[in-house]
């Protein structure tokens, strides 16, 4: 597997990993980040900080341990910003905000804090056959009703990291990310996944900004093929 390098200097790769690779190795794990860019560049890597094995975007990575350290105490001081963008299903009850609400991670709670922006809200309809309209004969005289489903497009800005931070901060007020069966709604992404053909975790890290020479330096990507718009094909 080719990992994109979006950027590199002596210190430091800035990559996109792709959605379904893990980003260290194990037991029972065949591929992983770590692994693969090392095989790729030929030489041994570090990570400095951690993306969901679903959760696709750009991380920063180190060429030595002695770059690995640095970047790992920059990105805990948060002098390194980063943005998600989130695909939900339903809606939130403000378009833009903060959400605070405490995380609890082995067996501890821990303070969370991700400020978010809708950019984009929408409604489809789904049969339950599976095709787009307003209604299905359900045979012997009887009509099911078509389900309509409420999305949302969302930037978010974490201010700590905690684990599944964004997934189950946006799972608590109601508007799950498409795709997450661990925080979100398992029934839900069953029809999610039958109705539009969504199989993969509606998230991704698409913009660093980054302390480099004395100036902020920011760097972007688009969201995933399966995160844009084509494959909704909706009507605004």
């Amino acid at each position: 597997m080719l990992i994109p390098i979006i950027y590199e200097n002596e210190e430091i790769f800035i990559i996109n990993k792709p959605a379904g690779l893990a980003v260290q190795g194990g037991e029972k794990i065949s591929h992983s980040l770590d692994n693969e860019l090392a095989q790729q560049v030929g030489y041994k890597v570090y990570l400095v900080h951690r993306l969901d094995k679903e959760t696709a975007g750009l991380m920063v990575v180190a060429k030595s341990a002695f770059a690995a350290s640095k970047w790992t105490k920059l990105i805990s001081s948060k002098a390194v910003k980063k943005e998600y963008i989130a695909v939900c299903c339903g809606k939130l009850a403000k378009k833009s905000g903060v959400i605070d609400d405490s995380v609890v991670q082995h067996g501890e709670t821990k303070r969370a804090v991700t400020k978010y922006e809708v950019e984009e809200e929408w409604t489809r309809i789904c049969e339950p056959n599976g095709a787009e309209g307003t209604e299905a004969s359900a045979g012997a005289g009887k009509t099911v009703p078509a389900t309509s489903f409420e999305f949302c497009k969302i930037r978010l800005c974490l201010e700590t990291g905690r684990m599944h931070q964004i997934r189950i901060h946006l799972a608590a007020q109601g508007c799950p990310i498409c795709g997450d069966d661990q925080h979100g709604n398992f029934k839900l992404n069953k029809q999610l996944k039958k109705c539009f053909k969504i199989k993969h975790l509606l998230l991704a890290a698409v913009k660093l900004t980054v302390p480099m020479d004395g100036e902020d330096r920011v760097f972007e990507i688009t969201p995933p093929d399966y995160m844009c718009f084509k494959d909704f094909d909706y009507e605004k």
